[in-house]
């Protein structure tokens, strides 16, 4: 099969590699579109030691089964393998499982790629009238709807009467400010300090695109990046008594005014991907469009990875989502 591999630090390669092969519970998929993630990015600049090269990397992905009984079967991919038998697991909080892993990161390949596999439990099967390319989005948009759930439950106040702050105009942002209007928020604005994809971001229904600085004060702050610049940022922003959202992981230090947090009575809470249950609410929100059309995606072709990477990079790309097409 073809498979756009990172073969070194921003060099992703097009080429042969091995057929997928399904093991026993599992499916064998022909990949119809794999989203570019932010992990990905960084994987792609070496900053991410769980992702050395050579590997297949991309983890957002929809296609359709090959063989067996649900052959034909079209689906959208939850990444996120657990146990299935740890506390967390049984709990209902399976993305904290210990033993996680997710595909494009070692020993799991991932999905730009003409093939993949993944177990059933994993699998959200597509209704025929929803595109693939739009399923595909379920991964990002599933972390978005995970942090407003669970900020909702933290939050003093209704969504309804809160003003909200989305720090970052990539997807994990724009589906984090598309799931709070879901939720019932209506003062939703999302910062994003690029001029182009702010223009970009006007177009969708029900965002409030602004440049950095603009908002000064919020009830609930979303930070999609997760460096310490958009950290210092969200804990001078929240209001007292608000919450901070933090699911960006652009880096690992610094940033919060930890003094002004504890005085004010901020609420901080680190949120990481979703449960199985938040992906399938959130394929279901897509399948019924409460998440609105999804028509803000570039579709690029899977040979031309590497150039989509390296347009990324160089801030060329105004859509919030590039999605590779094998």
């Amino acid at each position: 099969m073809k498979a756009l591999v990172y073969d070194a630090v921003e060099t992703l390669t097009y080429r042969d590699v091995p057929d997928a092969q399904a093991e026993p519970g599992q499916q064998l998929i022909r990949i119809a579109a794999s989203g570019i993630c932010g992990s990905d990015m960084h994987a792609y600049l070496g900053h991410d030691e769980r992702r050395p090269s050579p590997l297949i990397l991309g983890h957002e992905a929809a296609g359709i089964i090959i063989g067996g009984p649900r052959d034909g079967e079209r689906v959208t991919i939850n990444p996120l393998v657990t146990c299935g038998k740890c506390p967390a697991c049984l709990s209902g909080r399976d993305n904290l499982c210990p033993d996680r892993m997710i595909i494009s990161m070692p020993p799991r390949e991932g999905a730009f790629a003409e093939l993949v596999t993944m177990r059933d439990g994993n699998l959200v099967t597509v209704p025929d009238n929803v595109l693939l390319q739009k399923a595909a989005l379920a991964e990002p948009l599933a972390c978005g709807w995970h942090a407003v759930r669970l900020a909702k439950q933290a939050l003093q106040k209704p969504f309804t009467e809160a003003t909200c702050l989305v720090i970052g105009g990539g997807a994990i942002g724009v589906g984090a400010a598309l799931s709070l209007r879901a939720f019932g928020a209506t003062n939703v604005s999302i910062v994003e300090p690029n001029e182009t994809r702010r223009q970009r971001l006007a177009t969708i229904d029900g965002l409030n695109p602004v440049a950095p600085g603009t908002i000064t004060s919020a009830d609930l702050v979303i930070d999609g990046v997760g460096y310490a610049a958009t950290r210092a940022d969200a804990s001078a922003i929240a209001n007292p008594g608000g919450v901070i959202m933090h699911i960006g992981l652009g880096e690992n230090t610094s940033g919060l005014d930890i003094r002004r947090m504890t005085l004010q009575e901020i609420t901080f809470i680190g949120t990481y991907t979703y449960t199985a249950q938040d992906f399938r609410d959130t394929a279901q929100a897509i399948f019924d469009g409460r998440l609105g059309p999804l028509d803000w995606t570039e579709t690029r072709a899977l040979k031309d990875g590497n150039q989509a990477f390296a347009d990324i990079r160089a801030g060329r790309v105004a859509a919030p989502k590039i999605i590779l097409e094998p």
